[in-house]
């Protein structure tokens, strides 16, 4: 039984992210796999056409701890933008997870102490897609 949210991803980030794919070393990206089958099951839109709550590639998202009520926010970077304060690459497993969600959409994030949390995405504060800016 899957217990994935469906996910929706635009043409230009699922030709770029196959583009990451090809071209990064398996020893430089373990979760390769992961990411293939996460493009394989995403339903593929124009960039014109992904509505204004889905997290897509440089979305920056607040997120909603359960049952606590914290928040925090990330932005889903490529590698190249990754290692800032505040952002998640592609690369890692929750990028992965996280790629293609919705406003609403739950999941388990492992945390920096060793536990896992369960976050909703509550909002997307900067999608490039609603901004005019898909080319990022």
């Amino acid at each position: 039984m899957n217990n994935k949210p469906n996910i929706i991803l635009t043409e230009i980030d699922l030709e770029r992210l196959e583009r990451l794919i090809d071209n990064t070393p398996d020893n430089q990206f373990p979760n390769k796999a992961s990411l293939e089958e996460e493009l394989e099951r995403a339903e593929v839109v124009k960039s014109s056409d992904v509505p204004n709550t889905v997290v897509t590639m440089n979305s920056t998202v607040r997120f909603l701890e359960l049952p606590d009520q914290g928040e925090f926010s990330r932005t889903l970077v490529y590698p190249r933008d990754s290692g800032k304060e505040g952002t998640v690459s592609i690369l890692a497993p929750v990028g992965i997870a996280i790629l293609g969600l919705s406003v609403g959409d739950e999941i388990e994030w492992p945390s920096a102490k060793g536990k896992t949390l369960k976050v909703r995405v509550q909002e997307l504060l900067f999608q490039p897609e609603e901004s005019g800016e898909a080319h990022l």
